[in-house]
C-alpha cells in the first residue's frame, strides 16, 4: 500500500511539473560522478592509524589506491604533475592517492641542485599538494632516497625540507609524509630509525596528525625487519613496503606476512608488475597475488608510475605525449592492468 502511495505522488508531481510548464534540466551524469569522486576526502577527512590499518575521521577503514609519479625532477615526471592529469587517472582509473616523488641525490636532485632547482621543486609539489586537494585526493609527499642508499647521508636537508613543506601544509587533512624512500645498500634498520625519529620529532611540531612512513630496509622490502624493533612514542607511524611482480615472489610476501602478524602498519607506496629494473617482461599473475594479499589486509598501495618514459613500469606509452586525458589507447600493457584493477 505504501509503495502504491509514494508511486501515486511521484506521477502526481510529475503532471504538475508538466502542466506547469517547469523544464526538468538535464542531469550531468559525468558531472554527478566527478562531484562523487572529488569528495573521497570530504568524505573520510583525515586519515590516522589504527592497529595495522588505515582508518578515517569515523573509524571506518580506508584502502588507498595509488599512481606515483615518476621522478619530479625529470621531465618524464613533473609535466603530469597537474590537475587534469590528477582528474583523469581520478575518474577514469580510480584512483585516489598521488604520490609525488622527489629524488632527492639523482639528476637535478633536491639535495645536488642549487636554489633555483629547489625552488623549482618546491613549486611543483605545491601544484600537485593543490591539485590534489581540490580533487578530493591523498597525496603522499616523497623523499626519493636511492642512490644515495642512506638516508642520514643528507639528514640535515632532509630536515629542513619537512620543516618548509610541513609548515606550509599544516592546515591540509590530505597529506601524508613519506620519509625516505628505499634505504639501500649497507644501510641498517637501526640507521634508518635513528633518522626517521629525529624528521619524525620536526613533523610533529607543524602536523599532529598526519601519517608518516618510514622506508625500510633493502629497497624498502624488509618490513619484518621493521617489526621486530618498530618506532615507539608516536603515533600514525607507518612502514613501507616496496615490490616488483616479475622480482618479489612468494619470499617477500613472506616478510609481508611476518610484519602483519607482529601487528605491524605497513603501506605499498610502490610497485610495478615488471621486474625490479623497472623493465623487463610482466608478471601479472604475480601481482595480482600481491594484491589480493593486500586486500586481505586493507592495505593502501601506490603504483609506480605515471610517465611515458620508455620502460615497462611506466603506466603510458612512449608516443604518449599527452599530460592529461588519457584515453586506453595510450596505455601499456601495465597501465591497462591498472584500470581493469583498481576500477574491479
Amino acid at each position: 500500500m505504501k509503495r502504491k502511495s509514494k508511486l501515486f505522488m511521484l506521477l502526481a508531481l510529475v503532471l504538475i511539473i508538466n502542466i506547469a510548464g517547469v523544464e526538468i534540466p538535464y542531469i550531468d551524469k559525468e558531472a554527478v560522478k566527478s562531484a562523487s569522486a572529488a569528495s573521497f576526502v570530504q568524505k573520510h577527512g583525515q586519515l590516522s592509524v589504527k592497529g595495522t590499518n588505515i582508518v578515517d575521521k569515523h573509524g571506518k577503514k580506508v584502502i588507498l589506491k595509488g599512481v606515483s609519479s615518476h621522478g619530479i625532477n625529470w621531465d618524464v615526471g613533473f609535466p603530469y604533475v597537474n590537475e587534469k592529469a590528477f582528474k583523469t587517472i581520478r575518474d577514469n582509473w580510480g584512483v585516489n592517492t598521488v604520490r609525488l616523488a622527489m629524488y632527492t641525490q639523482d639528476y637535478n636532485g633536491y639535495c645536488v641542485t642549487d636554489a633555483a632547482g629547489r625552488k623549482k621543486l618546491l613549486e611543483i609539489i605545491d601544484t600537485g599538494v593543490k591539485a590534489a586537494k581540490k580533487l578530493g585526493m591523498y597525496v603522499i609527499i616523497d623523499w626519493h632516497v636511492l642512490n644515495d642508499k642512506t638516508p642520514k647521508k643528507y639528514e640535515k636537508k632532509a630536515l629542513g625540507f619537512f620543516k618548509t613543506v610541513c609548515s606550509k601544509y599544516k592546515k591540509y587533512d590530505n597529506v601524508l609524509y613519506e620519509i625516505c624512500n628505499e634505504p639501500n645498500g649497507d644501510t641498517k634498520w637501526s640507521d634508518i630509525k635513528s633518522y626517521a625519529v629525529k624528521v619524525i620529532k620536526v613533523i610533529r611540531k607543524y602536523n599532529k596528525k598526519s601519517i608518516i612512513i618510514v622506508g625500510t630496509p633493502t629497497w624498502s622490502q624488509d618490513v619484518d625487519i621493521a617489526a621486530k624493533s618498530p618506532i615507539k612514542g608516536y603515533s600514525n607511524i607507518m612502514y613501507s613496503i616496496h615490490f616488483y611482480s616479475a622480482t618479489h615472489k612468494d619470499w617477500n610476501m613472506k616478510k609481508l606476512k611476518t610484519a602483519h602478524a607482529k601487528k605491524l602498519p605497513v603501506i605499498c607506496t610502490e610497485f610495478g608488475t615488471c621486474d625490479a629494473s623497472g623493465n623487463g617482461a610482466y608478471d601479472f599473475k604475480s601481482a595480482n597475488k600481491w594484491i589480493k594479499l593486500m586486500k586481505s589486509y586493507n592495505m593502501g598501495y601506490v603504483c609506480w608510475s605515471l610517465s611515458n618514459k620508455a620502460e615497462s613500469t611506466s603506466l603510458l606509452k612512449p608516443n604518449c605525449k599527452k599530460t592529461f586525458g588519457f584515453k586506453s589507447s595510450d596505455l601499456t600493457e601495465q597501465g591497462k592492468w591498472l584500470v581493469k584493477t583498481y576500477k574491479k
